[in-house]
């Protein structure tokens, strides 16, 4: 048992994200870093992704479009391929399964 197991309520995540940050890399990559966690979890701990980091190139890698609409650019894959990318705004005016996407997301 290491001490990541015994946190709770997105203790883990931030300990990740600190580790990471502290390691002072240039690129920093985020996979499904918040996957598991509630709203207000998930909240707290992009809130703290989008400040520590804002210096850094940071790749987030995301099911939920909460985790990343907020970012520089978006890139959209569908199979494994990059079908489009920009902004939110762009994606949703220029992207029809980006589109689509949001509305699925905004349902549930």
């Amino acid at each position: 048992m290491n001490a990541d197991d015994s946190c709770q309520g997105g203790q883990s995540q931030r300990l990740q994200i600190a580790r990471t940050y502290l390691k002072d890399a240039e690129i920093l990559i985020f996979d499904e870093s918040t996957a598991n966690l509630d709203a207000d979890s998930e909240y707290a701990i992009i809130s703290i992704l989008y400040s520590a980091l804002k210096e850094k190139t940071v790749v987030i890698i995301a099911h939920r479009l909460s985790t990343v609409k907020d970012v520089d650019c978006i890139f959209f894959l569908e199979e494994g391929k990059i079908t489009g990318s920009g902004t939110h705004k762009e994606l949703l005016e220029n992207h029809e399964r980006y589109a689509r996407f949001v509305q699925e997301q905004m349902i549930e």
